[in-house]
């Protein structure tokens, strides 16, 4: 045994022997915090306080009241896969030691560009659940009861934290958000996004794959990198409407990362608060994440925004036993 695999039965282990988890739904999700990631200190009694599994914990539904679902970061999204089936595992070998309820147990993975292969699952890779799991840009609710693991509409998680919808989210913010020194307008950061199309070497790489999610977009040439900017561009600033305009928004964040380490891009990190913000930009960027969280746990079109769908998908097994 390798010690990766030490290390994922452990961190699989922590997870089963948690008694939150007892009679709760337990959904997987990447991010810091456990053991798999050795650039944090594991702490799975507070793990709801890193980032993803905050975020996603704070998109659930102010109405649902009992039986919330127990978030664990499990560092990459290879590694959520793994930890997925090693919980399965680890507990039908011995139940007695386990909080599991096996048929509450939930992944959620980025889309990403490059696809994820997945072993002894119904879907053979994370682009096959998402062309399953999702049409024309909004969920297919009827094929969402086929996924125990889920990946995003948009290209990752972060993307969620600008969609066009947002914008008024930023405007009513008493603390502006500043984006090149101006209050956001999330438009002028797509047209940025979209400039930053060419630079992109696993989008190039990806691009086959690309232009078939995004092929229910009309009027995207998306024969080279250079015309899918070009296209994207044209279509957006002569848009007839809104409706089309953000069909292209969605479009570009099905395709383009908000944030990517190899570009050394991060359209998040570039919201920064206003001069007379007196606390760290971190700690900016968390309260207006908490203000976006709450905009989705809001929502009642739940196929458009993804999250919410997900979200009503998982308290259809709450009360299940």
């Amino acid at each position: 045994m390798n010690t990766y695999q030490e290390i994922l039965i452990q961190h699989c282990k922590k997870i089963l022997g948690d008694r939150r988890i007892r009679n709760k739904i337990v959904v997987l999700c990447e991010g810091q915090g456990s053991i798999l990631d050795d650039k944090t200190v594991a702490n799975y009694g507070k793990m709801e306080q890193w980032h993803d599994a905050y975020f996603y914990r704070k998109c659930v539904p102010n109405t649902w009241t009992t039986y919330i679902p127990i978030f664990f970061n499990c560092k990459g999204r290879s590694d959520v896969i793994q930890t997925y089936f090693k919980l399965l595992e680890l507990h039908e070998e011995d139940a007695q030691q386990s909080y599991l309820n096996p048929n509450k147990l939930f992944a959620i993975v980025d889309l990403d560009l490059q696809s994820q292969n997945i072993d002894n699952y119904h879907f053979s890779n994370t682009e096959e659940i998402f062309l399953n799991l999702y049409q024309q840009g909004q969920v297919n609710e009827e094929n969402a009861k086929n996924h125990r693991i889920w990946v995003t509409g948009l290209i990752h998680k972060e993307s969620y934290f600008m969609i066009p919808e947002l914008q008024e989210v930023f405007n009513s913010q008493i603390n502006s958000p500043m984006y090149n020194c101006q209050s956001v307008i999330l438009e002028d950061i797509y047209i940025t996004m979209a400039d930053a199309i060419i630079n992109s070497n696993d989008l190039n790489n990806n691009l086959s794959t690309v232009s078939n999610r995004i092929s229910h977009c009309s009027g995207l040439d998306c024969t080279d990198l250079e015309k899918l900017r070009d296209s994207w561009k044209e279509q957006f600033e002569n848009s007839p409407d809104e409706t089309h305009k953000n069909e292209l928004i969605y479009a570009l964040l099905m395709l383009k990362k908000v944030k990517d380490n190899k570009t050394q891009e991060d359209y998040w990190e570039d919201i920064k608060p206003p001069s007379d913000w007196t606390n760290t930009e971190e700690v900016f960027r968390d309260e207006l994440l908490r203000q976006i969280a709450k905009f989705y746990s809001e929502q009642s079109n739940y196929a458009k925004y993804h999250i919410p769908t997900f979200m009503q998908f998982l308290k259809h097994f709450s009360t299940l036993n």
